[in-house]
């Protein structure tokens, strides 16, 4: 499905692809590539844990860098069964490079590059730019979307307080 009027990349209206998901919900599985270029089920991959899935358009970008490098920090107080996962569709090895230099060791950062396949399911890929919309999901133990927040424009960051504190709960 393709959608129109949700957004604007320099000022002109793109195209999301998808639909939005909802709180309430089971989240679907998606394939991703982690920094080696394995593939990767990130639902399968981190079963049993909380899952904060953070979607951003590109880690090169200032807002994508201070959003990874908050939750990076954040990670650090929170449990060890609450996982923070940052998808791009930056290369993997592009990912990898930022990464490194920018010291990130607590949040696991995918590239769904390749397929698309988080972009599309989860209503984030911007068609034209084949890049992601800024978003953050709460997915708890079982698979269930227990937070949603799709951002209103590129350039704004997630309530972090509002999506850690989902976390936190969906760890009860």
């Amino acid at each position: 499905m393709e959608r129109s009027g949700l957004l604007k990349f320099s000022s002109q209206d793109v195209t999301i692809i998808g639909l939005d998901v909802k709180v309430g919900e089971m989240a679907e599985e998606f394939t991703v590539h982690d920094q080696s270029w394995k593939n990767l089920k990130i639902l399968k991959a981190t079963a049993g844990k909380v899952r904060i899935l953070a979607a951003v358009p590109s880690l090169e970008t200032s807002v994508c860098d201070t959003e990874t490098r908050r939750f990076n920090q954040e990670a650090a107080g929170l449990s060890e069964d609450i996982i923070i996962v940052t998808i791009s569709t930056d290369l993997p090895f592009a990912q990898k490079r930022w990464c490194g230099a920018a010291g990130i060791d607590r949040v696991m950062v995918v590239s769904d590059h390749y397929n698309t396949d988080f972009g599309v399911k989860y209503g984030c890929l911007i068609k034209e730019q084949r890049l992601l919309r800024r978003a953050a999901f709460v997915v708890d133990r079982d698979d269930l979307i227990v937070y949603v927040e799709y951002l209103p424009a590129l350039g704004e960051e997630p309530n972090y307080d509002a999506v850690l504190n989902a976390a936190r709960k969906a760890l009860n």
